[in-house]
């Protein structure tokens, strides 16, 4: 199969070349891999060589030796790798040396150093519409971190459209799939989750029917602000299942573990209201598609639920938006403060510069979404932080212009890095 060049490869590069290791961390088969074998020289799979076991106690160095950059695969099967990596390039003190990828996070118990100095890390996540070819890229995130104005002739995109490719995702093995192999892939993929990996991450027998339950609620509240409270009711009034609290909480840690989940953090600002910051983050899944294979959706429910629909499409631009953010020294967070303002997405630089964004699917709530974007703005304390880059809406059905008022209407179709 042709490698699908991913936005962050550069950044890859980057990374590689001013330490002496860099660590990728993603969800299993977003294209860590594959995206590493392009500039690899050597690959040890960790997981799959039935060398790793006898040599990490006896000879570990052994593992290591290799052309440069080696590919260290699914290095935290084997946690005791770290170290010797670090010491590794201590001692070799030249960049470029490894990379690693892994699809779960080590337990916190597990005994590593920091890697500060020695490791560089790039977060990779699914396919981008822009890398999927379905977004001309045209409207770019830098373009709206310099406020310049849109003038694009762009072609609507149809509901139908959508629907399909938030059933079909962004994971690189599903591109040509039809709706109906993704949506049997996508099924699959939540199943092992649920019967395998839930259970693998820490060695720790987990109830595959708790997890089912878990994930559907996570499904059902896809891009909204859910505390364990609400989650575990959830569960017990729609699935009829017995969870408790603790319960909710390890199976939660263990799908960060194993990155199935992305929160979005509340973005810290100053107001001029007494209203108070909400500092829950809200609930995303890695892929959409996992919220729709969760659920057991297909176009039909789709179609005839649009405001659920909504939600995962905020979801699937919220996805998007992460991927653009992060080849622009960005990060992206949520806005809600106590009298109910909500502002779905702040893209935000390290510098501090930063965009707003309201996500409709359609576009007969972009009017409500720019009377949203302005309130909040002038509920801003502007002695205390910059004004905004950009006001933009994104929509998913309609074209991109900037209205009289300077908010940018913004297709996904155009969006891009």
């Amino acid at each position: 199969m042709i490698y699908k060049e991913r936005i962050s490869d550069s950044e890859l590069i980057r990374k590689l070349n001013a330490s002496g290791a860099v660590l990728i961390r993603g969800a299993k088969a977003c294209g860590k891999t594959e995206s590493a074998k392009q500039i690899a020289k050597s690959v040890l799979n960790v997981d799959r060589d039935e060398n790793v076991p006898p040599l990490i106690d006896t000879a570990p160095k052994r593992l290591l030796l290799g052309d440069t950059p080696r590919l260290i695969d699914e290095w935290q099967a084997q946690p005791k790798l770290w170290d010797y990596i670090r010491h590794e390039i201590d001692n070799r003190q030249k960049n470029a040396q490894f990379i690693l990828t892994g699809s779960a996070n080590p337990e916190e118990s597990a005994k590593m150093h920091s890697g500060a100095g020695r490791f560089t890390i790039v977060e990779m996540r699914t396919l981008s519409w822009q890398e999927l070819g379905f977004s001309s890229g045209e409207i770019s995130l830098a373009k709206l971190f310099r406020g310049e104005k849109i003038e694009i002739d762009d072609k609507p995109t149809e509901l139908e459209f959508i629907i399909g490719k938030l059933i079909i995702g962004g994971f690189p093995t599903l591109i040509d799939k039809t709706i109906d192999q993704a949506t049997d892939l996508n099924r699959a993929y939540v199943e092992l989750l649920t019967e395998v990996d839930m259970s693998r991450v820490s060695d720790i027998r987990r109830d595959p029917v708790k997890v089912r339950s878990l994930l559907r609620s996570l499904a059902r509240n896809t891009a909204t602000l859910v505390d364990i409270t609400a989650l575990e009711s959830d569960i017990r009034k729609k699935d009829n299942v017995g969870i408790t609290r603790p319960t909710v909480y390890d199976y939660l840690d263990a799908l960060n573990r194993l990155m199935i989940l992305e929160d979005q953090p509340a973005w810290n600002t100053h107001i001029r209201s007494s209203h108070a910051l909400r500092k829950s983050p809200k609930r995303h899944f890695t892929d959409v598609s996992l919220a729709v294979a969760a659920l057991g959706a297909d176009e039909n429910s789709l179609i005839n639920d649009l405001n659920f629909t909504g939600f995962l499409f905020e979801s699937l631009v919220t996805h998007d938006l992460r991927v653009y953010a992060q080849a622009n020294d960005a990060k992206v967070y949520h806005y809600r403060d106590s009298s109910g303002l909500e502002v779905d997405s702040i893209v935000q630089k390290y510098n501090g510069d930063w965009c707003a964004f309201e996500i409709k699917l359609g576009t007969a709530q972009i009017d409500e979404a720019a009377v949203i974007l302005s309130k909040f703005v002038s509920n801003l304390d502007t002695r205390k932080i910059k004004p905004p880059k950009s006001l933009n809406i994104i929509t998913g059905t309609g074209i991109s212009y900037t209205r009289p008022d300077g908010i940018n209407v913004v297709s996904l179709a155009s969006l891009g890095k």
